[in-house]
């Protein structure tokens, strides 16, 4: 299993252009500039969906969390409730890549959530590369939470998700996908795992915070580049974006 991960590593770093977007990272601002309370972005729906057909973040004014899969960007709404975001709606963070899967993990047995990630973090080349990670089956249990549209002046993410409302999914077929980011990561992006969860009608879901995993498919993805786009809007130049314990505020933040 690790050879295959270095076989391909090694095939696409320095390989043609499409080999190298096809192992690249597009994200679009920082996670700190996001604790901060920079909730405007300027790129589009349409616009991210030419870097990437797999992907998280969240929607301008902090509206909802976001979900790309297959090429799909669905809008997870405060309620627990999912659909297809508008081409022109815009986002202030997101994280896509082009998903192919270089390693798939056959579920066969329960797993709570601790015991899923235990198994990634045991089956991974590395710690210290960016994984995608897309896991699809039966679960007794997933605990998710959305983010409520906030109104200007914005308050910082650790007091708007103070408001957040949760939702308890159980006995229900969906996806959790999302990432694996390394620690030294941590404050451009979230370290550790970052999860979202859609049901398999795609009508509803939310950030995963927990989850009980029965039967399924665990698929990842090594990823080796990224393309960090921030914006030049004047709330993100004029951003604190090194104040405080960021790691802390994350971990509170994500539910961790």
């Amino acid at each position: 299993m690790f050879r295959g991960w270095v076989r391909n590593l090694l095939a696409h770093v320095g390989g043609s252009g499409d080999a190298r977007r096809s192992r690249e990272i597009y994200q679009t601002s920082t996670m700190g500039a996001l604790l901060d309370g920079v909730y405007e972005g300027e790129v589009t729906i349409g616009e991210l969906l030419k870097h990437g057909d797999f992907g998280l973040g969240t929607f301008n004014r902090l509206d909802g969390e976001m979900l790309i899969l297959d090429g799909v960007c669905h809008h997870l709404r405060a309620d627990g409730s999912a659909h297809i975001a508008g081409q022109d709606e815009k986002t202030p963070f997101a994280v896509v890549t082009w998903f192919k899967p270089d390693m798939t993990i056959p579920v066969t047995s329960s797993r709570d959530h601790a015991a899923v990630t235990g198994l990634i973090d045991t089956s991974i080349g590395s710690a210290n590369v960016i994984y995608a990670i897309r896991i699809t089956g039966t679960f007794s249990q997933v605990r998710t939470r959305t983010v409520m549209e906030q109104s200007a002046p914005y308050p910082p993410l650790t007091e708007a998700t103070k408001g957040q409302k949760e939702t308890t999914f159980t006995d229900v077929s969906g996806t959790l996908a999302g990432y694996r980011t390394p620690d030294f990561e941590q404050g451009i992006s979230v370290a550790g795992f970052h999860l979202h969860f859609i049901d398999e009608s795609r009508q509803h879901g939310g950030h995963a915070l927990g989850f009980h995993l029965e039967r399924g498919t665990i698929e990842l993805s090594a990823r080796s580049e990224i393309h960090l786009s921030l914006p030049q809007t004047r709330e993100f130049l004029d951003s604190n974006l090194t104040s405080g314990d960021i790691a802390a505020q994350i971990r509170q933040t994500e539910g961790g």
